[in-house]
């Protein structure tokens, strides 16, 4: 299997795009550790769907925007998973309104958990995928911060600074043999684009190519892809899973 003796940490992976990914990376043999902050109902639920599926999967529960919380839970996988080789940052939430009434904690909280998590829980791992000269680091961004959003500009700014986090960090690191990618999103059905109108999904429906929304599912092999071992000569890469909806 693609992913035997390997340990994956996915961020955020009780519920949606996170959860997918985890039962993605389990399906091909990867020791997944499950990451939550609040939703311990969703993050078991997973834990269930992977083992039912002959997997291994244990849960963790941190804010990985606060650094301790984040190192103690890279050394908790670490200790009762056997390593850690993969890492899908993909922790994220959202505050939408326009920039004239959005509260300094609506830009605080979404920089936080969207960005300041990536740094946290990546500085966490590094060490130990440096001192193993391999690993997968796949960020997962959006196409909003390619392309930019109203009433969006926290998330727009939180997901393009992943981007450049991403290619930076791609740099000083790929001669240890650990590549750092990213992929971003299009317009898929989660709790994040629940909140959306019907006309606001009606619009997005209409600019995209494809004509529909994508799946979790469609992330997450993306994610297994950039994470796989014949991918090593793909690093600083943001892979667009849109539908056509933003091409560069």
């Amino acid at each position: 299997m693609e992913f035997s003796n390997r340990v994956a940490l996915v961020t955020g992976s009780g519920s949606g795009i996170g959860a997918a990914i985890a039962r993605e990376l389990a399906a091909g043999g990867a020791k997944v550790a499950v990451h939550y902050r609040g939703n311990a109902e969703g993050a078991r639920a997973v834990m269930a769907q992977i083992t039912e599926a002959g997997g291994i999967c244990h849960i963790f529960q941190a804010d990985v925007s606060v650094a301790e919380q984040a190192a103690v839970l890279v050394k908790q996988v670490q200790s009762e998973l056997g390593g850690l080789d993969i890492l899908v940052n993909n922790a994220g939430t959202t505050r939408d309104t326009l920039l004239m009434t959005m509260k300094e904690d609506d830009w605080d909280v979404v920089i936080d958990t969207n960005l300041r998590s990536v740094y946290t829980v990546t500085k966490a791992a590094m060490r130990g995928l440096v001192r193993q000269k391999w690993g997968r680091i796949i960020n997962i961004t959006s196409v909003v911060g390619l392309s930019g959003q109203a009433g969006q500009s926290n998330y727009a700014a939180s997901k393009a600074g992943i981007i450049g986090f991403t290619k930076s960090l791609a740099r000083e690191v790929a001669s240890r043999n650990i590549t750092v990618n990213a992929v971003a999103p299009g317009f898929v059905p989660t709790a994040l684009t629940d909140i959306l109108t019907e006309d606001q999904k009606s619009a997005i429906l209409s600019n995209t190519p494809m004509g529909r929304m994508g799946t979790p599912e469609e992330i997450a092999w993306a994610v297994a892809f950039l994470a796989a071992e014949r991918s090593g000569f793909i690093t600083g890469h943001v892979l667009s899973v849109d539908g056509g909806l933003v091409m560069a």
